[in-house]
């Protein structure tokens, strides 16, 4: 009896630490963040306000081939014919039917929008171009969906200022490039808030993520600039992620 005795307190003492450390744990829970998709929310928060309200910046598509924009970014981005593209941000479909031509039926573009009225829009406007190399993909905002190993490029233009969830986007991005694949940006350098993101900050999300910056340039007929990415390194698992921050001039990784 007494053995019997001396088990069940030390049992009984063991129960009583398991619940004290669990109590003790439980108060140290990071809170969970419900306004985050749950996909994204093993990656870290960007450190960086978006854009929300609709952007009519970079003007109609008129005004734009005014300035040659589409084309001087397809050359800087070396398209040919029989290509690969993925035109993320899609929207009315500016760069996606330009693009479109200048593969040729050999090549292929993939128009992806997180909005589905977009899509639909941009549908009609591929069936009534004809456009048979494009199909149209709905995304999510950490997430574009992409194919792996599909692409030669894949087009960010004028909206990577709005991904919510840069470190998840970006990570699913990733290994949907082909070999040689690049990332292409054209951007504003003004504050993500105003339909723009700093240049450094936008180098030091893509650098966290194992990308190189190829290429940089700034040029009137973009309204902005263009930035050229390679993969460079591997891809880290979420935990590992350390985010940016930009701080005046200063860029940081916490």
């Amino acid at each position: 009896m007494r053995l019997s005795f001396r088990f069940s307190c030390r049992a009984a003492m063991m129960a009583s630490a398991l619940a004290a450390g669990l109590a003790l744990g439980a108060c140290h829970r990071e809170p969970v963040d419900e306004s985050r998709p749950e996909s994204a929310r093993a990656f870290p928060v960007a450190d960086r306000p978006v854009s929300r309200t609709p952007d009519g910046a970079v003007g109609s598509e008129v005004q734009r081939d005014s300035l040659n924009e589409a084309q001087v970014v397809m050359d800087l981005a070396k398209i040919e014919p029989g290509m690969s593209v993925a035109d993320l941000g899609a929207g009315e479909g500016y760069y996606t039917v330009r693009l479109a031509q200048r593969v040729g039926t050999k090549g292929r573009v993939l128009a992806e929008d997180i909005d589905r009225e977009a899509n639909e829009r941009l549908g009609n406007r591929v069936m009534r171009e004809e456009l048979e190399n494009v199909s149209i993909k709905l995304g999510t905002q950490d997430d574009p969906k992409l194919p792996e190993a599909s692409f030669d490029r894949v087009f960010l233009v004028h909206m990577y200022h709005e991904v919510a969830e840069p470190y998840a986007f970006l990570w699913h991005l990733r290994p949907s490039l082909r070999e040689g694949g690049r990332v292409v940006v054209v951007d504003v350098d003004r504050a993500s808030d105003s339909h723009g993101i700093p240049p450094q900050l936008l180098f030091c999300e893509f650098a966290s993520m194992g990308f190189r910056l190829t290429e940089f340039v700034r040029k009137p007929e973009l309204q902005g600039y263009y930035a050229q990415f390679e993969v460079a390194g591997p891809r880290p698992e979420p935990e590992n992620i350390v985010p940016c921050r930009l701080s005046g001039n200063t860029m940081t990784q916490k």
